[in-house]
């Protein structure tokens, strides 16, 4: 039997990455790379706003619960400012199902020094097409199933998406499975961080896209984050009675908070816009159940009621800095007339 276990290790490692420049860095080093594209579909259909880059890292054996694997490495480079380290793992022909289904719960505990090790040498090469570049962190795995032969009927397929052997009752079974899709030959089952997928065919059309939702969500989770810390910072600021007083020190988070918005603003808008699904209704429908699995739209209310926030505190701020300059103008007028009568006065008497 055809299958392979594909595992997805996704990485926050910059604002944007020059996916250009990242083609002529890596082909400056006699290294492959390509664009991502969707075999199966028009490229009308489905359009990317910059496509990921894919490089491969070669072909190296791994220990994974206690078996050997030669594991083909490869990177995904996208222009949102995240990497993707993909293990591609060939489980033998005459597999069983106990065994992959082992093989299922060993992949789960892939420690992660496994995927930085990857990500490191990736970043190596790359980093000048980044900016500010900086691994924050922030993470998200997956993990996709992927069959070209029919899945064995016997092989019960709910331990793979919940990645847990124990047996379930009826209704959570019938949870895991709910997210079924097919569109001729093909099948998908989704869940939020894995995916049993059959095509006879070979095409990665369907990780391909999960691969990308993933990597939106990842990006929209990094922001949210990062409002957070903008938020504490301004009200730290703003509940400190001496600094309410020192107009330099208000300026100067004012400012900071405007471009705060606009930087997130930009970026976000990025990630929104970084996929476009114009046609084919099969694929929309998998992506949007997927990020709905996600809940990317909460994390995007989320951004954009922390952005409001961010938003009334600057007018605040802006308005003490205002009120402030207007007093000083209006102290400044009365003294520069008090000078003027003076001056008047002084002309009046020593005619």
């Amino acid at each position: 039997m055809r299958t392979n276990v594909i595992a997805y290790r996704l990485f926050d490692v910059a604002d944007e990455i020059n996916l250009d420049q990242v083609q002529a860095l890596w082909h400056s080093r006699n290294k492959i790379s390509s664009r991502l594209r969707l075999d199966r579909i028009s490229t009308k259909s489905i359009t990317f706003h910059d496509p990921p880059v894919l490089v491969e890292l070669g072909f190296h054996e791994m220990t994974i619960g206690g078996v050997e694997y030669l594991v083909e490495v490869k990177a995904r480079i996208q222009d949102l400012g995240v990497i993707c380290i993909l293990f591609n793992i060939p489980p033998e022909e005459d597999i069983t199902y106990q065994e992959y289904l082992n093989l299922v719960l060993a992949v789960e505990d892939l420690p992660d020094e496994e995927f930085r090790r990857f990500l490191d040498a990736t970043m190596e090469t790359i980093g000048p097409a980044c900016t500010n570049p900086n691994i924050s962190g922030f993470d998200e795995d997956f993990v996709v199933y992927y069959f070209q032969d029919p899945i064995p009927a016997d092989w019960d397929i709910v331990p793979f998406l919940l990645k847990d052997p124990n047996p379930v009752n009826e209704e959570t079974r019938e949870s895991a499975l709910a997210n079924h899709f097919s569109y001729a030959e093909d099948e998908a089952w989704l869940a939020w961080d894995s995916a049993v997928v059959y095509d006879p065919t070979g095409i990665m059309d369907i990780p391909d896209l999960l691969e990308f939702a993933n990597a939106q969500y990842l990006e929209l989770r990094y922001y949210d984050n990062f409002l957070n810390h903008a938020i504490d910072k301004t009200y730290d600021v703003i509940e400190d009675k001496e600094n309410m007083k020192d107009m330099d020190v208000l300026r100067n988070i004012r400012d900071e908070l405007l471009e705060t918005m606009a930087d997130v603003s930009s970026l976000t808008s990025n990630i929104t816009n970084s996929l476009l699904v114009t046609e084919d209704i099969f694929y929309a429908k998998v992506y949007t159940r997927y990020m709905k699995l996600l809940k990317a739209s909460v994390w995007q209310e989320n951004i954009e009621l922390k952005m409001q926030v961010l938003q009334r505190c600057y007018n605040m701020l802006n308005e003490t800095v205002s009120s402030h300059h207007l007093e000083q103008m209006r102290k400044y007028n009365i003294t520069l007339l008090a000078i003027i009568a003076v001056i008047l006065l002084g002309t009046a008497i020593f005619k």
